[in-house]
């Protein structure tokens, strides 16, 4: 048995997503055959325990969340081909005028408005860097810190809900809390198993905490330097004194329409899936009303909603086969037992966690850091720590963070390669600086006080084993898990 292959079939994958820029499906199913024959040949484990691979597989696609995930890409598509996003930024670029701040502050509010809906950041960063960035360079703002403003925005929908991202999470967090539930005992005091709803509720403060400090921050920034003639005029070309009337109209109505349906996805009124088609029905409605949606720029939406769909799919059962060669080699096991073995020392512990989560993110992106690193590291710190909402936010604010730290953080290596210019890292990283600093506030907020959250139940109930017993449950439950099981 090798324990610690897990591990090294993780560092083999981030060297060659960083060496050959091949697809993470890809790489993630080749590291897997790989390191499964080399297992199968040293003996480490045995076939039957691959062919689990069909079961798990089809008990995956079984689950009704991942019907949304079409529908937030499909939006997303929209929300990169229709003029929507263009028509909202001229409009708040007018209503934002007078704080001497507006398109900056425009920026930040359309990535506010339809992170959460464009399903990825990768999407964002595209939308952005199409409808907001080359006006902020065009009105003046110098190009590093307009590429932070992109970035920084591309990546509200981590922390926002309901976005993909955070369904996702939800989902793994139910899985993660309930396997270590399964070890520690059952929950006493009323508590029970976290699902998505707790995760966005618990997501709701902190996200307003950080969203009012990047505006004072973009709105510190912004007023600071007046425009020149030139970029006076370029302003007054982007978004004139005068907006028609429609343009208002369609501008009020769109975030009116798009706040009402986040909160009610947020606050548990509307499911994931019905607000995604919602959506999805309304996008499609205000392209053939304005007549911007034609059917040659239809198959192009469709085909892109496919490609990214099909794209996210592969990385689901990718993440799948690997995550079971995995735990073939018992690297689960390795990693919960040396967490396991620090003791009474569930800070020490989390720190850890969020360390491993934070170097990763460095390489991998939302989903395959849900897909692939959570299900590893999660458990073991929920079996010390059992206050999954709260593990559930660090963990968001970590991957927000880590998205944002240049040069490899995966929002800026987005931005940078949507950007035409080269971008300078030294200036980025202080253009950046503010907004980071403005994360490691509310991440150390939220830290220091877990009830800052809000939470719907008692879900921070103390574990019911010791140490050692937990030790003992963890090993026989992992020992279960390593078991072929007798074929139905």
């Amino acid at each position: 048995m090798m324990p610690t292959a897990g591990v090294f079939m993780l560092a083999c994958v981030a060297i060659l997503m960083i060496a050959t820029g091949l697809p993470a499906w890809m790489l993630l199913i080749g590291v897997a055959l790989a390191f499964s024959l080399g297992g199968l040949a040293i003996g480490a484990f045995t076939l039957p325990l691959l062919t689990a691979m069909p079961a798990r597989l089809l008990g995956l696609l079984e689950h009704d969340l991942l019907q949304a995930l079409p529908l937030y890409v499909f939006m997303g598509a929209m929300l990169n081909r229709l003029p929507l996003a263009e028509i909202l930024f001229r409009a708040a670029s007018r209503a934002f005028a007078r704080t001497g701040a507006g398109m900056p502050l425009a920026g930040l509010s359309l990535g506010v408005l339809l992170a959460p809906m464009n399903g990825s950041v990768g999407a964002s960063v595209a939308m952005l860097s199409r409808a907001v960035q080359p006006k902020l360079d065009a009105a003046g703002m110098p190009l590093e810190r307009s590429a932070a403003l992109t970035c920084i925005a591309s990546t509200m929908g981590v922390v926002i809900p309901p976005s993909l991202v955070l369904i996702l999470l939800g989902d793994a967090m139910l899985r993660a809390h309930t396997e270590a539930v399964n070890v520690t005992g059952p929950l006493r005091d009323g508590a029970r198993i976290i699902n998505t709803q707790d995760v966005f509720h618990g997501a709701l403060i902190p996200a307003a905490l950080l969203l009012v400090l990047c505006a004072f921050i973009t709105w510190a920034i912004g007023r600071t330097k007046r425009p020149n003639p030139a970029s006076a005029l370029a302003i007054e070309a982007i978004a004139p004194k005068k907006i028609a009337s429609r343009d208002w109209g369609i501008a009020i109505a769109t975030s009116v329409f798009i706040v009402a349906l986040l909160a009610g996805v947020a606050l548990g009124y509307l499911y994931a899936v019905e607000a995604a088609a919602t959506g999805g029905v309304a996008l499609f409605l205000f392209g053939l009303a304005t007549r911007a949606l034609h059917w040659p720029l239809l198959k192009e939406i469709l085909r892109d909603t496919m490609a990214i769909t099909g794209a996210l799919f592969a990385l689901l059962i990718a993440a799948t086969m690997f995550t079971l060669v995995v735990r073939a080699f018992g690297t689960d096991r390795w990693i919960a037992l040396q967490l396991q073995g620090l003791g009474n020392h569930p800070h020490l512990v989390l720190l850890i966690v969020l360390a491993i989560l934070a170097v990763c993110a460095f390489v991998l992106d939302a989903f395959e850091m849900i897909f692939v690193v959570i299900p590893l590291v999660i458990p073991p710190l929920l079996m010390q720590i059992p206050d999954a909402v709260w593990v559930a936010v660090l963990t968001l604010l970590i991957l927000q963070t880590s998205f944002l730290i240049p040069p490899f953080g995966y929002a800026v290596m987005m931005m940078r390669n949507r950007s035409g210019h080269t971008l300078s890292t030294g200036k980025l990283v202080r253009a950046l600086l503010p907004y980071l600093i403005a994360q490691l506030i509310v991440l150390a907020a939220v830290i220091a006080w877990p009830n800052l959250l809000w939470r719907d139940n008692a879900l921070t109930a103390k574990p019911t084993e010791s140490a050692p017993a937990a030790t003992e449950s963890l090993e026989e439950m992992l020992n279960r898990q390593q078991a072929p099981q007798e074929p139905k």
